[in-house]
């Protein structure tokens, strides 16, 4: 099978699926039940779901049992948002033609919301709302700090920790069911450092506030826009994901952070809240519900209801 029928195929057996739970969701509740489907998008490293394990963990089952229609998508673990929405467009447009829907209501975690960014600079007429949780709108330290370690290492030792880096990545996909998807760390570090976000940032500034801690236009380009983000570090000792965080929160030198992106840089549209007491797993209820006392899921439904009340 080809690459392309291949994913065709999962995208088809996926959007069946979606349509199934959605229908039996209907009638148990309507809350979350938007007149546009949401398409969501993972980020780094991320995936559609591995097994019986979902990337927005709860977050989908608990929309689509609140009548939501919901779609997942899965694009390189590892590699530039431009690359990252030029796979996506391609679901994207599958999910489109299939579903029947006019138009779709977007949501990108992290590097997902550059990702969704992208599908609605090429197509807005076929994008209800754009929602970014925890997202590098503005970039993030981190990819300054992989870029000087880089530039420090040189190039035997780049060539070394990018090799090791991108079979991650390709195992992540590969987990996830499409091996064929490529890798490049390097072309993700040019996409989430802070120059690389302001040079994607100049490409499609819909929705972008004016400064890094402002509120952005609600709508622009006849798309809603909306984000929320958090600044908790770490959550939960029990979670291994904490670690990693507790870590990369260093490269902000103290400035508020969820752990891989700062409370400001996630703003976006309407910014429903930026402080939410959760990292940046947390935010999509990994690793696998191991959080602290906060609980996510809430979030998205509440935000279908808000979209559903306003029509999209």
């Amino acid at each position: 099978m080809t690459h392309t029928s291949f994913k065709a195929a999962r995208i088809a057996s996926a959007i069946a699926m979606s349509l199934v739970a959605a229908c039996q969701a209907q009638a148990a509740s309507t809350y979350a039940a938007t007149r546009y489907p949401f398409v969501l998008a993972h980020g780094t490293t991320g995936f559609d779901h591995i097994g019986p394990v979902d990337y927005f963990y709860g977050i989908t089952k608990d929309l689509q049992a609140n009548g939501a229609k919901v779609y997942t998508t899965q694009v390189s673990a590892w590699h530039s948002s431009d690359v990252r929405g030029e796979q996506f467009l391609i679901q994207f447009k599958k999910i489109l033609a299939v579903s029947g829907a006019a138009k779709v209501n977007l949501l990108g975690h992290s590097q997902g919301a550059q990702t969704v960014r992208y599908a609605a600079g090429i197509m807005p007429d076929r994008v209800a709302s754009v929602t970014t949780v925890n997202g590098v709108n503005f970039g993030s330290p981190v990819g300054d700090l992989a870029a000087s370690a880089s530039k420090l290492g040189g190039p035997a030792a780049t060539a070394m920790v990018t090799s090791l880096v991108n079979a991650l990545g390709k195992l992540i996909d590969t987990l996830a069911g499409d091996p064929s998807l490529p890798q490049d760390t390097e072309a993700w570090i040019g996409s989430v450092s802070n120059a690389g976000a302001d040079a994607f940032n100049a490409r499609f500034p819909a929705g972008l506030p004016a400064t890094r801690c402002g509120q952005g236009p609600a709508k622009a380009n006849g798309i809603s826009f909306y984000s929320w983000g958090s600044n908790k570090v770490s959550t939960n000792l029990l979670d291994p994901l904490d670690l990693m965080t507790s870590l990369t929160s260093l490269a902000f030198l103290g400035k508020p952070n969820d752990g891989l992106v700062g409370q400001c840089d996630s703003h976006l549209g309407t910014v429903i809240r930026d402080n939410y007491p959760m990292n940046h797993f947390d935010a999509v209820n990994q690793a696998i519900g191991l959080r602290g006392s906060f609980d996510p899921v809430p979030l998205y439904r509440q935000h279908a209801n808000r979209l559903k009340l306003q029509g999209l």
